[in-house]
């Protein structure tokens, strides 16, 4: 969500505790037009924060031209001041994977390969030596694995190019309240994985600059979403069961939508466990 669209946005996705206080809200309000203007992003999201033992980190993303293009990822303590965060690779994905507890809320704690939830994977281990993961990488695997898991856009908001970029859609005016009832109306804005095994005959009433990422009809597992109408029906609002924490939201007929993510940075296991068994 922009700077601009930050108070509504907060009132109408964040039901839970965000941690955003009047002041820290304001402070954003701020902060987040300063830094769209020293590091010249085309556009400045507020993502949410993850919460620490001895703090919480409150995330912003900087956008260029290409939506699709990699993002630049940034960390507050107090909403005020901004620090970058290195690109997240692979290997730090998996390692944060290995990692058990909560964030310090420290971005300077490494964590010992002891503590990590691992049986001998010597994988990370380099000339025998122990393994440390600094808390700064962690915070950035954690904010790509939520993008990839459960980062979501309304159907037909963006557009796809004949060359590739991607491009808010202009004439996008918001889902139909029919249309907002269903998963499929909203897409992963990630790289889709079920649209390249769907067949040409399945592709066929799809149209490739607006139907070009996977819905969320076919995730797995089932039953990981929850769509209600709130605030007197005015606005859906799709919650994830895995990621809890992450709330997006839509005003249908209305270019308003957005989401927030604000918890532990933990993937919850009880329901994946639960709608596994059935």
């Amino acid at each position: 969500m922009e700077p601009a669209a930050l108070p509504t946005a907060l009132q109408l996705a964040a039901s839970g505790d965000t941690g955003l206080s009047l002041e820290k809200r304001a402070a954003l309000g701020a902060s987040l037009l300063l830094l769209q203007r020293d590091y010249r992003f085309e556009r400045v999201w507020f993502w949410g924060c993850i919460q620490g033992v001895r703090g919480t980190y409150y995330i912003a993303q900087g956008l260029g031209p290409d939506l699709a293009a990699p993002r630049s990822r940034l960390y507050s303590l107090n909403c005020v001041e901004w620090s970058l965060l290195p690109p997240a690779t692979v290997e730090m994905v998996e390692q944060a994977a290995l990692l058990k507890g909560l964030f310090q809320g420290d971005p300077s704690f490494e964590y010992e390969y002891a503590e990590v939830n691992a049986e001998d994977d010597e994988r990370f281990l380099e000339d025998g030596k122990e393994l440390t993961i600094k808390e700064e990488n962690r915070l950035v695997a954690t904010i790509e694995q939520i993008d990839r898991a459960v980062g979501i856009i309304p159907r037909r908001a963006f557009m796809k190019t004949p060359l590739g970029s991607v491009h808010e859609n202009r004439n996008f005016e918001g889902l139909s309240l029919t249309e907002a009832k269903k998963l499929s109306s909203y897409f992963h804005f990630t790289e889709p994985v079920n649209l390249k095994n769907k067949t040409l005959l399945e592709k066929a009433d799809l149209d490739p600059s607006t139907d070009f990422l996977d819905s969320l009809e076919h995730d797995v597992p089932q039953g990981s979403w929850t769509v209600q109408f709130e605030k007197g029906g005015t606005v859906v609002v799709l919650r994830s069961l895995l990621w809890l924490g992450l709330t997006f939201y839509h005003v249908p007929m209305t270019k308003q939508y957005g989401y927030i993510y604000c918890g532990t940075g933990f993937i919850h296991l009880a329901h994946v466990q639960h709608f596994l068994r059935y």
